[in-house]
């Protein structure tokens, strides 16, 4: 299948889902929220953004599994598979912090070759697909050119779920409080991945994420020129949770960094 082909479909399903979303933000009351865990929360519009997206995305590649994070579809992997997150960042939306997303992976088998992220309230589509570089808004993106972690800012996100981990992830939010230009914390693992992507973020890194978190992203980061891990150094941040996005001449320095917290 040629992927550029349905490319402009699965944007149209983006775009329907985000302004859907833009059309609720500030009617969602307290009755409207469920609590899923402790920091994890949902409300009717993130799961009626994704009952959008997965309606219209099985028009366009019939038979093709899912892998949601309100699983309002039955959640089985085919030859092709969506990764959707309807609304990363959640809690942003809830609290009309505008900073929010619709995130799209296409998988064939194991291997990413779609992602599209849409920042709901800037109105910015980042988008790539395999071996058609990175895209926003119809515009060629690239990773930063900076080489020096020193000139870096990095972005990062806080697991509530995970907290035995907090003590090496305080080391390493230690670390680029010394050495880096500076840290950010947005809310939207998906637009974090997608400003490293276009070279407003030089690095981000996290832990305890979910497939559908990172895995519209991730490819967005690879087709503009940067590396993506997971902690190890290998291509297992679906599996493992833990991600690293950089350009690559900074990549390795902060893999090494995180290396000596996580595996001493």
């Amino acid at each position: 299948m040629d992927i550029r082909l349905i490319l402009d479909d699965v944007l149209k399903v983006a775009a329907e889902a985000a302004d859907f979303i833009h059309s609720q933000a500030g009617k969602v009351t307290e009755q409207d929220v469920e609590i899923k865990s402790r920091n994890s929360l949902v409300s009717y519009v993130d799961k009626e953004a994704e009952k959008i997206l997965v309606t219209g995305l099985s028009k366009i590649i019939d038979g093709s599994g899912f892998i949601t994070e309100e699983e309002t579809v039955n959640q089985q992997k085919s030859e092709y598979t969506w990764i959707i997150d309807p609304l990363d960042g959640t809690t942003n939306f809830l609290q009309q912090i505008p900073c929010y997303s619709v995130s799209i992976g296409l998988m064939h088998d194991d291997v990413l070759v779609l992602g599209i992220v849409r920042d709901v309230e800037r109105n910015e589509t980042f988008y790539a697909w395999k071996g058609g570089g990175a895209w926003c808004n119809g515009k060629r993106i690239q990773v930063s050119a900076r080489t020096e972690v020193s000139d870096a800012v990095v972005a990062t996100g806080f697991p509530y779920a995970s907290r035995d981990v907090v003590p090496q992830l305080m080391s390493v939010f230690d670390y680029f409080l010394k050495h880096a230009r500076g840290i950010r914390r947005l809310g939207s693992a998906a637009i974090d991945l997608a400003y490293v992507a276009c070279g407003r973020f030089d690095a981000y890194y996290e832990t305890t994420l979910n497939p559908w978190d990172i895995a519209g992203g991730i490819i967005i980061v690879e087709e503009a020129g940067g590396v993506v891990t997971g902690f190890s150094g290998k291509s297992d941040m679906l599996k493992t949770g833990r991600i690293i996005a950089a350009p690559p001449a900074i990549h390795q320095s902060i893999l090494e960094n995180i290396n000596t917290k996580f595996n001493p």
